[in-house]
């Protein structure tokens, strides 16, 4: 009887505190999470007003940091909250400082990656690399494919980027080895038209202008396009055809949507004057390819 009296007194005293902070430390990393997310929110509704805006550096880096604070304060809430349940239940937090030094010497040198993850992250948050919401190409330690997609999340940690398959990939901040960011600023829409050598150059040239100064006309396409495409020349030379490059520069992340209206209307044009675009190689899509996402980069 007297013990399970002791019982009930701990649970109607300190078991009752214990209790209210792990419910306290719940709710208020809840409520920090809301307020971030309130924020965040607040800060895509202004920085984009429609399909043709896109968000500006300064509201990616806030939203960036706002999801970096967010983080932090919850990690700092549940850390706070262990040292006071750990002072209710009577176990004292300095004779812990021992047991930790040896705890944490042996986890520093098997998280050595976490601390490497946590100071790039910081490194690339504070540097502006990159924010939610960037169209980006991630090159990890090791090789293979890059990480391409849009930034969905930038913690200290990790960055999470969802690809055009809809696959979202983690990649931990310490392995990125190199970012091509494809909307920064501005951005280039870069197509290569292959001429057969039978056509005359001029004449290309001239439909090819033609179809940049429409483009720039067109009230669907004008937001999207910072100045008229302009028609740079024969790029490569060829025994049967000749590619003749053409670039427009275009907001941030409308690229690709750019490039591939331009293709639409120089294929459209040339039928119209009786010409017909031959149909590229694989070796020649996979150069343009590549092209695209160097000049984007610029």
């Amino acid at each position: 009887m007297d013990a399970l009296r002791d019982v009930l007194d701990w649970l109607s005293g300190r078991g009752l505190e214990v209790v209210l902070i792990v419910l306290g430390s719940v709710l208020l990393a809840r409520f920090v999470g809301w307020v971030g997310g309130r924020i965040t929110d607040r800060i895509d509704r202004n920085s984009t007003g429609g399909d043709a805006l896109v968000r500006s550096e300064a509201a990616k880096h806030r939203h960036s940091l706002t999801q970096v604070l967010t983080w932090a304060l919850v990690v700092l809430i549940y850390s706070i909250s262990v040292f006071f349940i750990l002072d209710r239940l009577g176990i004292p937090v300095t004779g812990l400082v021992a047991p930790a030094t040896v705890l944490g010497v042996g986890l520093g040198f098997g998280a050595q990656r976490i601390v490497g993850d946590v100071l790039a992250g910081f490194f690339i948050i504070t540097e502006r690399q990159y924010g939610f919401g960037d169209v980006v190409s991630i090159q990890v330690v090791g090789g293979g494919d890059p990480a391409n997609g849009t930034v969905e999340d930038v913690t200290l940690r990790v960055t999470r980027v969802r690809s055009p398959d809809g696959e979202v990939v983690t990649v931990p901040n310490g392995q990125i080895v190199k970012v091509v960011n494809l909307s920064r600023d501005w951005a280039r829409a870069v197509v290569d038209v292959p001429v057969p050598t039978t056509v005359d150059v001029t004449r290309a040239n001239e439909i090819l202008r033609g179809v940049g100064r429409e483009a720039f006309r067109d009230p669907a396409m004008r937001p999207l396009l910072l100045d008229p495409p302009t028609v740079m020349g024969v790029e490569t030379l060829g025994l049967d055809e000749v590619n003749v490059r053409v670039v427009a520069r275009t907001l941030p992340g409308k690229q690709f949507e750019v490039g591939r209206d331009l293709r639409a209307r120089i294929v459209q044009a040339f039928r119209n004057q009786g010409m017909q675009v031959p149909q590229p190689t694989t070796a020649v899509m996979a150069q343009d390819g590549a092209t695209a996402v160097q000049e984007g980069a610029r």
